[in-house]
């Protein structure tokens, strides 16, 4: 059993060693022969920017797979949204309890978030070499 995420998509640009791919994503209800008569169904597109080393036998216009593990795509969402909350919880925690203002630990929790997501928009190079997506 492969433990690997996959999405069709078709080639957008190619900018030297990063081909652009721009991939239709959909939930999970929208295969669903009723998602037409419902709200929840959704579909967005997305550009998803694969380094290949041999871009030069993909053109633009080339319905190609991405792919990426499902290792990968969990440790992205911890980044995104699993660190974020642990640390505002705890800095709302220490501030309530330093304090005892709710007000004060609210904002302390949110403005905690600034730095954050600061630091993993410095270090989204390093981040993109380790996460990445492969054409099959």
């Amino acid at each position: 059993m492969s433990n690997r995420i996959r999405h069709e998509g078709i080639i957008d640009s190619i900018d030297g060693g990063c081909v652009h791919v721009r991939i239709l994503q959909t939930s999970a209800c929208a295969a669903c022969k009723v998602a037409g008569y419902c709200n929840a169904a959704e579909a967005k597109e997305k550009i998803v920017d694969v380094f290949q080393t041999d871009a030069s036998a993909m053109k633009v216009g080339d319905t190609v797979t991405v792919s990426t593990t499902g290792n990968i795509a969990a440790q992205a969402l911890l980044w995104a949204f699993g660190f974020p909350f642990i640390l505002m919880v705890a800095v709302l925690v220490i501030v309530l309890w330093q304090t005892k203002n709710e007000g004060m630990a609210a904002l302390s929790g949110l403005l905690t978030l600034i730095p954050y997501y600061g630091l993993l928009f410095l270090l989204r190079h390093r981040m993109r070499r380790k996460m990445s997506f492969v054409i099959e």
